[in-house]
C-alpha cells in the first residue's frame, strides 16, 4: 500500500504501514556540490512526476565510530549528494496532528536521522507526526573561520524547520504545533536554537535531552581550531579552499584533532573545544548565535516556549567504562581533575561524588564530569527560562541502569533513546540496553506525547523554589531537588 501527497518541490509517493504512512528520503535542501559543501544550504530543486519516498536518503558526510563505540552503535552509512533529507511517520495525512522534529546527537561529528532507534512509527502510532532529519557534520557543518558562514550546521537545521513548517501540513501535521527534540549534540543545538533569532516562531516546544545551552565555543576559539586544520591540511584558511580538500583527507585530519583533544588536550590552544573536547561545535558567530546562548534565554530569547529538560544518571559512563578509561585514573588524576574543572574545595568534591557501590577514582570521575557536562547545564537552563519568565519548564532524571556489557554503562549516555521513541525492539538496541522493561519505554513514551501534545508531560514544573524532577526507573517517582549539596558545589563556577 502507498499513500501521495503534493508538497510545494513536486509529489511524494510514501508507504502504508500498520495504519501509518512513512515517507523517507525527502529533501528539505539542494544537493550538496562541491560549490556548496560548505556554503549555507540553498532551497531545495523541485521534481517532476512522483517521487518515491520509501527509502532513507544519504546520510553526512562522517568518520565511523572507533572501537568500542562501534561496537554499541548502528550506523547507517549511504553515500549521495541529496543529504540534508528529512524522515517523516504520519498517522493520517488529512488530520493536524502534533509535530515532532527530532535533531540527532553525534557530538556535531556522527549521526543520521535514519538510525532504527529513531524510527518514529510509535509516535505516529500514537497521534504524533514525528520528522527525523539530517544536517551537516564536522568540519562542512560548524567551520568557522571568521567569516559570514559560519554555522552551517545549525542552518541546515533552521532550514528543516523552515521547510516543516511550510511543507507539514500535507502530511497531516500542525505547523503550529511544532515540538523540536534533540539528545546530545541534538539538545546542544537546541540550546543554541533557543537563542538565535533565525530560528524564532519556527517550534513552540522543545525537549533537550542530555544536552543543554553551555556547549557553544567562542569565535575566536573556533577561528584558532579552523587555522589549525588549514594548517595540517597546508591549505588557505578560507571556505574555498577547504571545500577543494578530498573529504576523506579533512575527516582524516579533525579525527586526529578530536583524539588530541581527548588524550592530551591543549587547553591553552583551544580552550572551550578542549574542555567539550569537540572541536566542531556551534560558536557564537555574532549571527546565528548574536551571544552565549544561556545570557539570551535569560534574557527572554525562548519566551512562551514549554521545555522539557533533563539527563541521565551516569552520562559519563559511556565515555570512559566501554574503553577501559575508568581504570586508568588514579586519585592524583582524579584530583587534578577536579581542580582542573574550577572546584578549590577538592575534598568536598571526593565526599560528594564517590560511589559507595564503586569507589574507583575513574568511578567519582565519571559522576563529577556528569554534572560539569550535562546535569549542571540542563539546571541551568531550566533556571534561565525561569528567570526570563518563559514557558512552564520540566525536568527529568532517566535512572535505568543498563544491562549491556555485564551493567559496566549505568544509566549512561544515550541508554534513554529506545525508551523514548518505544523502539526498545530495533535492530542495535539492545547493544546499549541489553534486556530492557518494555512496561518502563511505554511511559516514558507516554510522557514524551503528552508533552508534544500538551505542552505538560505529567509532573509539576520545575522552579528555583521547587526543584521537581521526575525520576525514571522501574519505580518512577517525583523528587525535589535531586542532590542540592553537589548543585550548590558548582555555584559560581558551572
Amino acid at each position: 500500500m502507498s499513500s501521495t501527497v503534493s508538497t510545494a518541490f513536486g509529489d511524494l509517493r510514501g508507504t502504508d504501514h500498520d495504519g501509518i504512512t512513512s515517507f523517507l528520503g525527502v529533501p528539505y535542501a539542494a544537493p550538496l556540490t562541491t560549490a556548496n559543501r560548505l556554503r549555507p544550504p540553498q532551497a531545495p530543486q523541485p521534481w517532476t512526476g512522483i517521487r518515491t519516498a520509501d527509502r532513507y536518503g544519504p546520510t553526512a558526510t562522517q568518520n565511523s565510530y572507533a572501537p568500542p563505540y562501534s561496537d554499541l552503535f548502528v550506523e547507517p552509512k549511504i553515500d549521495g549528494a541529496e543529504q540534508l533529507n528529512v524522515n517523516i511517520w504520519s498517522p493520517d495525512s488529512s488530520g493536524q496532528a502534533p509535530v515532532l522534529v527530532w535533531i540527532h546527537g553525534g557530538a556535531f561529528a556522527h549521526g543520521a536521522g535514519s538510525l532504527p532507534q529513531y524510527d518514529g512509527s510509535s509516535f505516529a502510532r500514537n497521534g504524533v507526526v514525528c520528522v527525523t532529519i539530517n544536517y551537516r557534520l564536522g568540519i562542512e557543518g560548524f567551520l568557522d573561520l571568521g567569516d559570514d558562514d559560519a554555522n552551517i550546521g545549525l542552518r541546515d537545521q533552521i532550514a528543516a524547520l523552515s521547510w516543516v513548517r511550510d511543507n507539514i501540513a500535507v502530511f497531516g501535521g500542525d505547523p503550529n504545533r511544532v515540538t523540536v527534540a534533540g539528545q546530545s549534540a541534538g539538545a546542544m543545538s537546541i540550546g543554541a536554537l533557543l537563542s538565535s533569532p533565525s530560528a524564532t516562531g519556527l517550534f513552540h516546544g522543545a525537549i533537550l535531552q542530555s544536552g543543554a545551552c553551555h556547549q557553544t565555543i567562542s569565535r575566536d576559539t573556533a577561528k584558532v581550531v579552523g587555522a589549525h586544520l588549514a594548517e595540517q591540511l597546508e591549505i588557505s584558511a578560507d571556505r574555498e579552499s577547504f571545500a577543494q580538500v578530498d573529504s576523506d583527507r579533512s575527516l582524516a585530519e579533525l579525527a586526529t584533532l578530536e583524539t588530541s583533544l581527548q588524550t592530551a588536550p591543549d587547553f591553552a590552544k583551544f580552550r572551550e573545544a578542549a574542555a567539550n573536547m569537540m572541536p566542531m561545535s556551534p560558536s557564537i558567530d555574532g549571527n546565528v548565535i548574536p551571544q552565549p546562548p544561556l545570557d539570551a534565554v535569560s534574557q527572554g530569547s525562548a519566551e512562551k516556549v514549554p521545555l522539557l529538560i533533563g539527563t541521565n544518571l551516569d552520562e559519563n559512563m559511556l565515555f570512559l567504562s566501554p574503553s577501559g578509561a575508568i581504570d586508568a585514573i588514579d586519585e592524583d588524576t582524579l584530583r587534578a581533575s577536579i581542580a582542573g574543572y574550577g572546584i578549590t574545595d577538592v575534598e568536598s568534591a571526593l565526599e560528594l561524588y564517590t560511589v559507595d557501590a564503586d569507589r574507583r577514582p575513574g568511578r567519582t570521575l565519571a559522576a563529577l564530569a556528569t554534572d560539569w557536562m550535562f546535569r549542571i547545564p540542563a539546571a541551568r537552563l531550566a533556571e534561565a527560562q525561569h528567570q526570563a519568565h518563559g514557558g512552564p519548564t520540566f525536568m527529568y532524571e532517566f535512572a535505568w541502569q543498563s544491562r549491556a556489557l555485564d551493567g559496566c554503562l549505568a544509566a549512561c549516555h544515550s541508554v534513554e533513546i529506545p525508551f523514548v521513541f518505544n523502539t526498545l525492539d530495533e535492530d542495535g538496541s539492545d547493544l546499549l540496553t541489553g534486556p530492557a522493561p518494555q512496561e518502563l519505554a511505554d511511559e516514558v513514551h507516554q510522557a514524551w506525547i503528552a508533552f508534544i501534545r500538551d505542552g505538560a508531560p505529567g509532573w509539576r514544573p520545575y522552579s528555583p523554589d521547587d526543584r521537581a524532577v521526575q525520576r525514571f526507573n522501574t519505580s518512577t517517582q517525583t523528587i525535589t531537588d535531586p542532590r542540592s549539596e553537589s548543585r550548590k558545589l558548582w555555584n559560581g563556577i558551572r
